[in-house]
Parts: C-alpha cells; sequence; structure tokens
C-alpha cells in the first residue's frame, strides 16, 4: 500500500525534543551516561495528596464514562478561584473557563477555531515552538517579531507594520517567557491589548510559567490589563506549577465568546479531559501556595548553582528568577547549534541550542533546571570542563 503525508505534514520541521531524545537514546544505548538539560518535565512528582484524590475518583465507576468537553463544575470553579486569589481576577465558571489537555493542546486548538488558511498569525522570536507549528498546521502565514536582549526579551509593537496589523487574526505570546525567561509588567499588558482591540487582533496569552518564580515577584496575567477579555484568553496549565506535565490539564480563561467557539470546536474533535483527572487538578488549584511554594524552594537552588556556574566559565545569561530555564550566550567561537553539539559529544550533556526557538535565538541556548541537583551539579562540572 502507497501513502503520502499531507502537504500540511510535510510542511513541518522536525520537532525539536523528539530529536533529541532519539539522540539520548542512542548513545545511552552504548552504554553512555548523558545528562539531559533539555526539555522541561519537572523531575519531581505530583504531591501525593493529589495523586490520592486521582486514585479515589478512577475507582467511581461514574468518572469511566465519556466526560464533557466543557468540564466539571467543580474543575471550572477551582480555576475561577484560583485566579480571584492569584490574580484577582474574577472569572465566570460557566461561561469564561474550559479546561485543556494542556496548554499545547490549547494552542493548536485556537488555531483551528479562528484561523483560516492564509491568515496572518504574529509570533514572536525566540518563542515556544509549537505557536509556528499551529500556524503552519492551521494553513496561516505566521510573522515573525523578535525577543531582543536589549529590550528585555519585551516585543516592540512597533516591529508590526499597519499592513500586518491590518491583516493579523492572532497573536501568540507568553511572560513569564520561554526560552528566555524574560517576565512583564501590566503596562506591558495593557499596550498589547490595546494593539489587539484596535486592530482587531485576537490574543493568546500562554501563562504556563505563572507560577513558578521566586524573591516574592510573582507574575501577573494578561488578563489584569484594562479591556484584556475583550481581546482574548489566556491559556493556562498544571503541568510545570504542580509537577502533572503528564497529565495533560490545562484550562483556557478569558473572552467568553471565544471560549464558547473553543467549546464548539472540542466538542468536534475530543471527548474531554478523564474526570478523575479534573478532580485531583481542582484539589491542586485549591492548593496552589503550597505547592508552587515547595517546587519554587527547589528551583531557586538550581537556578542559583547554574548561574553560579556560568559566572565561574564566563558566560554571560538573562537574569531572571522565574520559570524553569537559564537563557545563555554561547561561548565566543561557537554557534547556537556548534556548541550543544560539542557539549553533547564531549561532555554527554544536552542543551537547547537557542536557534531552534527561532532565528533571533541564535546565539544562545537553554538550560533546564528540571533534574536533581546532584545531577545537575555533575552536567555543569562537565560543561566547565570542555570549557
Amino acid at each position: 500500500m502507497k501513502f503520502e503525508e499531507s502537504d500540511r505534514l510535510k510542511s513541518l520541521p522536525p520537532y525539536l525534543f523528539a530529536e533529541i531524545d532519539k539522540i539520548i537514546n542512542k548513545k545511552r544505548a552504548r552504554g553512555m551516561d548523558v545528562i539531559s538539560l533539555g526539555i522541561g518535565d519537572p523531575d519531581m512528582p505530583a504531591s501525593e495528596e493529589v495523586v490520592g484524590v486521582l486514585c479515589r475518583e478512577a475507582g467511581n465507576p461514574e468518572n469511566h464514562r465519556y466526560p464533557s468537553s466543557y468540564g466539571l463544575k467543580i474543575f471550572r470553579e477551582a480555576v475561577a478561584e484560583f485566579y480571584n486569589d492569584r490574580f484577582n481576577i474574577k472569572l465566570d465558571p460557566e461561561r469564561e473557563v474550559i479546561p485543556l489537555m494542556g496548554s499545547k493542546e490549547g494552542i493548536s486548538t485556537l488555531a483551528y477555531t479562528f484561523i483560516n488558511p492564509g491568515d496572518y498569525v504574529i509570533i514572536t522570536d525566540p518563542s515556544y515552538l509549537v505557536y509556528k507549528i499551529s500556524t503552519i498546521f492551521a494553513g496561516a502565514i505566521p510573522y515573525v517579531i523578535p525577543l531582543k536582549k536589549e529590550n528585555g526579551y519585551l516585543f516592540d509593537l512597533n516591529d508590526i507594520s499597519s499592513d500586518i496589523a491590518g491583516k493579523a487574526k492572532v497573536i501568540y505570546f507568553n511572560y513569564p517567557n520561554n526560552p528566555t525567561s524574560a517576565t512583564c509588567d501590566i503596562n506591558f499588558f495593557r499596550e498589547v491589548a490595546e494593539f489587539a482591540e484596535k486592530n482587531n487582533i485576537i490574543v493568546c496569552h500562554d501563562n504556563a510559567y505563572s507560577d513558578t518564580f521566586t524573591d516574592g515577584i510573582k507574575p501577573i496575567s494578561y488578563l489584569n490589563a484594562d479591556i484584556s477579555k475583550n481581546t482574548g484568553v489566556e491559556l493556562n496549565s498544571l503541568s510545570k506549577t504542580f509537577n502533572m506535565t503528564g497529565w495533560r490539564i490545562g484550562y483556557a480563561v478569558g473572552n467568553n465568546k471565544m471560549i464558547e467557539s473553543i467549546g464548539k470546536y472540542k466538542t468536534n474533535v475530543d471527548s474531554g479531559v478523564f474526570n478523575a483527572i479534573q478532580y485531583a487538578a481542582a484539589s491542586a488549584l485549591k492548593n496552589y501556595g503550597k505547592y508552587s511554594k515547595q517546587n519554587n524552594e527547589i528551583y531557586d537552588i538550581r537556578r542559583k548553582m547554574v548561574k553560579k556556574a556560568l559566572e565561574g566559565m564566563k558566560i554571560d545569561y538573562y537574569d531572571s528568577n522565574a520559570t524553569i530555564y537559564v537563557w545563555a550566550s554561547v561561548p565566543e567561537g561557537y554557534t547556537s547549534a556548534s556548541f550543544s553539539k560539542m557539549l553533547l559529544e564531549k561532555a554527554n550533556v544536552v542543551v537547547t541550542p537557542g536557534n531552534e526557538f527561532g532565528k533571533f535565538g541564535e546565539g544562545f541556548f537553554r538550560i533546564s533546571l528540571t533534574i536533581n541537583n546532584e545531577r545537575l551539579k555533575e552536567a555543569l562540572d562537565r560543561i566547565g570542563t570542555v570549557l
């Protein structure tokens, strides 16, 4: 039987982290001890209490039936309660909240819900790969705007021409930012909201790192900005805050008409999130302060380890206390790819080359903090040795 992939699928570049996994597995199969500082996948387990709720609800036969694509009331109310307590934002759990299978799924869902082939979509660079991938899958045209170090990795709305602004359908971005770890203030979100309303552009703000921070400087929500609910939705996830990456649970909040449209799409392509997971996620959200505090204390130790090691190697880095990453400049004489390749070959350490997040990521690399302290120290020692 002959078959051929769709043009849509063939147009995609290889997914970075799938390629990294292949390389790691090959080296490990040859008996090599590879330490990965690549993908941002928390090494700590979800809390025993949250797992306990999952087990209890998984034992309830009622939860084995099809869930609603619009989610359980208890989960939607927990999200609304979290946003009220954490960001001082009031949400209608019936009309302004919908569960997702993680924010990654939400990014692609939004693309298929609102983007037509040929539309322009504004994407920051460097950025999370799925913004561009989802745009291409939907048949749209990515319009890239740079994140520059000299601007604190905040994009400049002046980089968007009036012609593109008039044609763009969606803008994807996230702060705290992946991969740079940059944060923004309320004034920046207000500027984006005003720009989006003026040009009739849907905002998709990915706030997956909202509760990974230290020094008491809490990241805010896009919905804290005036008129933000008029202009779009915010995606969030339990993956990083609660160590639940494999559970695939997140949510979209914001404009009620957009939430309704997302629900309309989801009812036709999936059958919702397993109810037992929603019950467990609701219990996690109700105790977010405890869980985020525990995680952030661990990440703070690791972040300081990385910064100290990079300083000892005379490697420049972006000084942020948010997210689970450190964004750093490659040493002189290297490109992002050649530096990452050298570390993999000579130190058996994986870092993510910055150019894989877009052309403006060239000259940088990303270190993930999602590895235990001993292995992280070993990886940093190996890098120091080969340099």
